[in-house]
């Protein structure tokens, strides 16, 4: 995309295919940021936090905030910048929110333009349209907070990376190099909750991906851990208020 003064546009954008394992750095923009993947999933990390962006979601990252992300899969990368003056009106901080038909048919005619100028005045109204859209958006709790301790982030990482380990904690525990009571003290001063809440969400939110690329409920939760579509559901609706059904449905409308 050619490089244009930010004087003259309030809304910039990025289409890029990365794929699997695809990294980008710690750094952050003078703009706020729209992340959203149309295939795939994009794993972002900023301030001991994770955040995982399956499509038919999207990630709002305000200005200034250090990230990095890792992509899984071949990933559709699909990202609006947008102007400080404009997204000082979005009352958000870093989170992640359903894309609605409507908001994901404006993100891809704002690509479709590569820029909104606020001169003109049909696109000054559509840049208007899209901070009323994200304002708007269902916020879905897709994030898990990231222990500090060495240990305790490698039983962290391991939760994610296999999310079907059903294997007791007193061993992971052990594989991780610290004991059980160890752990589970690291993990609630680091992160608020108990090591079993942490990774029964790290769970539910692989399951997202997982329904979000196209999976059945009963293998999207059987390949993360839980012994019957059942336990699955109920587990699912208590987090994201919503069943994995749902969550299928929102995915197919998208």
């Amino acid at each position: 995309m050619r490089a244009l003064p930010s004087d003259v546009h309030d809304v910039r954008s990025l289409a890029a295919t990365y794929r699997d394992g695809h990294h980008v750095g710690r750094h952050k923009h003078d703009w706020a940021q729209l992340i959203y993947a149309q295939r795939g999933m994009v794993r972002v990390m900023a301030d001991h936090r994770v955040w995982l962006v399956p499509p038919t979601r999207a990630l709002w990252i305000p200005l200034g905030q250090e990230h990095e992300f890792i992509v899984k899969g071949e990933v559709s990368f699909r990202t609006l910048y947008i102007a400080p003056a404009r997204s000082a009106t979005v009352a958000r901080g870093v989170e992640t929110f359903e894309i609605s038909p409507l908001l994901r048919e404006l993100i891809l005619y704002v690509l479709s333009l590569q820029i909104l100028n606020p001169s003109i005045a049909a696109q000054d109204r559509l840049a208007g349209l899209l901070v009323d859209l994200i304002n708007d958006a269902r916020p879905v709790d897709l994030v898990l907070p990231l222990p500090r301790d060495a240990r305790a982030r490698r039983l962290a990482d391991h939760f994610q990376a296999q999310p079907c380990d059903r294997r007791e904690l007193a061993r992971l525990a052990t594989s991780a190099g610290a004991s059980l009571r160890t752990l589970q003290r690291l993990f609630l001063a680091d992160t608020g909750i108990t090591i079993d809440a942490w990774r029964q969400k790290a769970r539910l939110i692989a399951a997202t991906v997982a329904l979000a690329e196209g999976a059945k409920i009963t293998t999207a939760a059987l390949d993360c851990g839980y012994d019957s579509p059942s336990a699955f559901t109920a587990a699912f609706k208590r987090q994201f208020r919503m069943t994995p059904r749902q969550f299928s449905g929102a995915r197919r409308a998208a």
